[in-house]
């Protein structure tokens, strides 16, 4: 279920005081729910996808386009194109706080697209940058009523000039009706997975 803006921004989230300048693109409430403990195990579900091999084929397929593309138009790679060098792959690291440095070590996820930047008991942000735009995943656990959380992910956005603006309307369909229902699926079965797989206490 997609969520309004203004529910996400009602939280004091880190991500706020990190990318100030990004807009907040998509919110959407993930169909998992958990105690407060259980937000590591949607970290490792999370962790696990992979959109360029989803289950979905239509979500492959608009993967393997757009990485073709970025192929041909040295959208991914950066020494090509006309973007001034070092501009696009300005990490947001650099913007950390000292008490987020370093927390996000180790954590590995399957799409290589995305860096971990930090992690928190309730939050994790994860970056991607390239010559269409630079952007932050934000995986959240929100608590819905008392020990009941339940996952949320947003997207922050900063495109690239006009042309990353242009970029992002025009994948906006293709987002919204067939990648996030298609991740939103996956994780939703993922995470019932590791439900039936919890030993019965007698």
């Amino acid at each position: 279920m997609r969520l309004s803006n203004s529910e996400h921004e009602a939280h004091p989230w880190r991500i706020s005081e990190i990318a100030p300048d990004f807009r907040l693109e998509d919110v959407w409430a993930l169909p998992v729910e958990g105690s407060a403990a259980d937000f590591r195990s949607l970290l490792v579900v999370v962790g696990s996808l992979d959109p360029a091999n989803a289950a979905s084929r239509a979500t492959r397929t608009l993967f393997s386009i757009r990485y073709r593309l970025g192929e041909w138009f040295g959208w991914d790679d950066p020494s090509g194109g006309d973007v001034v060098p070092n501009e696009w792959h300005d990490s947001l690291s650099a913007r950390l706080p000292e008490d987020l440095r370093d927390t996000a070590a180790g954590l590995a996820l399957r799409s290589k697209d995305f860096i971990p930047l930090y992690l928190t008991d309730t939050e994790l942000a994860a970056e991607i940058s390239n010559r269409t735009v630079h952007a932050v995943m934000h995986v959240a656990w929100v608590e819905q009523s008392e020990g009941v959380y339940r996952g949320q992910m947003a997207v922050y956005v900063k495109p690239r000039g006009r042309f990353g603006q242009a970029y992002m309307a025009a994948i906006a369909p293709f987002r919204h009706r067939i990648v996030y229902p298609a991740l939103m699926r996956e994780i939703g079965k993922a995470w019932d997975a590791r439900e039936s797989s919890r030993p019965t206490i007698p």
